[in-house]
């Protein structure tokens, strides 16, 4: 029998190694056995002595209210959902909370407290500056008003610039670990705070700081699909003659990011259900008119850019309505698989035709000024009912989402949006060119994903410089239409008045929103 080999005892090992009497590697901020079980380490936060002190004397494990946990991927189902906590932990940070009356030291470890500083000062010289695309002034708000608001007491703001400037770091860094973490860590505990806030109700004393912590959530939840790593192989000249040379690929791989609309949305929704204090503040209505103010343009013929979008759309919505057409009979590549088995009612056809023609039209009006930033206005603008039909995977409104997808091509150069247009437009594509929607769809709607896919594959070398696309491949010469669109904007008052016409009108919602959902992706590299 081979002698024992000796081993050197662990006397310095963490508290909570030793009550499981097992070998501590002694590794700071938090030793390996912590990390792997996903479990608070006493070298990291020092506070959790007490509890591990109960948990030894009874014997049993304890969660640690300081602890936040993430849990699996979530997959979208009808609605934003607020899913914070649940399933197998995968990546927690320890979030030190203490009383108010403990020494500095308590407060956050020193390791902690390094990495806050680094966060802060990232996002106060770097990633502020990203969150602007026309006016100077709001740079300003981004980078000094609102750490401010933060540090007067809102956490969930707080919380959120820590987590975007976490993310925006590890996209230069991918290999951070510490980075992924954060990352993660501090936008949950953002939407745990920021949801908690809402329940308690908005007033003009939390109207400013939640309007903003939306805003961070959306760019955060837009961002974190840059780290997936789902992109969908395509050919380089796929279909670009007509015909399909994409490479073999199951069907179904790809997924919609419904995450960027709800979380978008998520913006519109606390703009309605606050206005009535938003509409007084200084900093958030020099944000909001910092936007491009939506001019749009309901004209449907083909004399539009994207009035292709809506070629068919009477036959389609007979369909649903019952015209003509058999519950049972086979659905045309137009309509896709997922007809309405039964008549819809004259109200649901009617909004299926406002929410195609409104998106087709935000489309129209983005792809004049993309260098605005105006294509972000499409995830936060479209209706409720456009969002159902991507939910059931209608093919004109997947058309459409590829022609938003291509639209950020124009913005290829800001971290969030890098490599966005390729990737996602390759993936909607995919679903026209798998048996999802059967044999004939791709033929029917290649004339209207040909644009899209062109601006996708593009060599967009001028990204960095801020040179446009040329308006013989874009389809658009964006400064002569900017100076257009800029004399329709002052004339309708900016972004603002746009709302306040919307308010007077009654159309916005006065309902709490929703918390975004948000769906982390644990440990993804670009």
């Amino acid at each position: 029998m081979p002698p024992r080999r000796s081993h050197k005892k662990s006397r310095t090992g963490c508290r909570r190694c030793k009550s499981r009497k097992i070998k501590c590697d002694e590794v700071h901020p938090r030793c390996g056995n912590c990390v792997k079980h996903g479990v608070p380490c006493d070298f990291e936060c020092p506070e959790v002595l007490a509890e591990l002190r109960a948990a030894a004397t009874a014997d049993t494990p304890s969660t640690p209210a300081t602890t936040v946990n993430f849990g699996s991927p979530i997959t979208h189902a009808a609605g934003p959902a607020s899913a914070l906590s649940g399933g197998p932990v995968d990546t927690p940070l320890l979030l030190c909370r203490s009383p108010a009356t403990a020494s500095v030291s308590h407060i956050t470890p020193p390791g902690h407290r390094l990495l806050e500083l680094r966060l802060m000062h990232h996002y106060t010289s770097l990633t502020c500056k990203t969150f602007t695309f026309t006016a100077p002034v709001t740079e300003d708000i981004w980078k000094i008003t609102v750490p401010n608001l933060a540090f007067s007491g809102s956490q969930h703001l707080a919380d959120a610039i820590l987590a975007v400037a976490a993310l925006h770091l590890r996209s230069l860094m991918p290999g951070d670990k510490e980075l992924v973490r954060a990352s993660h860590a501090y936008m949950a505990a953002s939407l745990a705070e920021y949801s908690a806030a809402l329940a308690k109700g908005i007033d003009h004393t939390n109207a400013e700081s939640l309007f903003l912590t939306a805003a961070l959530i959306a760019f955060q939840s837009t961002a974190t699909r840059v780290f997936m790593k789902d992109e969908v192989a395509v050919d380089e000249d796929s279909g670009m003659d007509g015909t399909t040379r994409q490479r073999s690929q199951p069907s179904g791989c790809y997924a919609i990011p419904f995450s960027w609309f709800h979380s978008f949305q998520g913006v519109k929704a606390i703009t309605a259900a606050s206005w009535q204090y938003l509409r007084v503040s200084p900093v958030v209505t020099q944000v909001i008119n910092s936007q491009a103010a939506l001019q749009l343009d309901f004209t449907t013929g083909p004399e539009t850019f994207f009035g292709h979008l809506l070629e068919g759309l009477d036959e389609e919505l007979a369909a649903m309505g019952g015209d003509g057409s058999s519950s049972t009979a086979p659905p045309s590549p137009s309509a896709g698989y997922h007809s309405h088995p039964q008549p819809a009612s004259l109200e649901l056809i009617a909004s299926t035709r406002q929410a195609y023609q409104h998106a087709v039209a935000v489309l129209n009006w983005a792809h004049k000024i993309p260098h605005k930033g105006a294509p972000l206005a499409f995830p936060a603008t479209v209706s409720r009912r456009f969002i159902e039909l991507l939910e059931e995977r209608r093919p004109r409104a997947l058309a459409i989402l590829a022609c938003f997808f291509a639209l950020l091509k124009s913005m290829d150069s800001v971290w969030w949006l890098q490599g966005m247009a390729r990737r996602e437009v390759l993936g909607v594509v995919s679903l026209f060119n798998s048996d999802f929607f059967g044999p004939d769809a791709y033929r029917v709607w290649w004339p209207h994903l040909e644009w899209a896919m062109r601006i996708a594959l593009y060599d967009y070398r001028g990204a960095d410089s801020g040179e446009p696309i040329p308006p013989e491949i874009w389809g658009a010469d964006w400064y002569a239409e900017e100076r257009v669109l800029a004399e329709g904007e002052v004339a309708h008052g900016g972004y603002v008045g746009h709302i306040e016409l919307l308010a007077q009108m009654g159309s916005a919602m006065q309902s709490i929103p929703a918390v975004p959902e948000f769906v982390p992706v644990m440990g993804s590299q670009r």
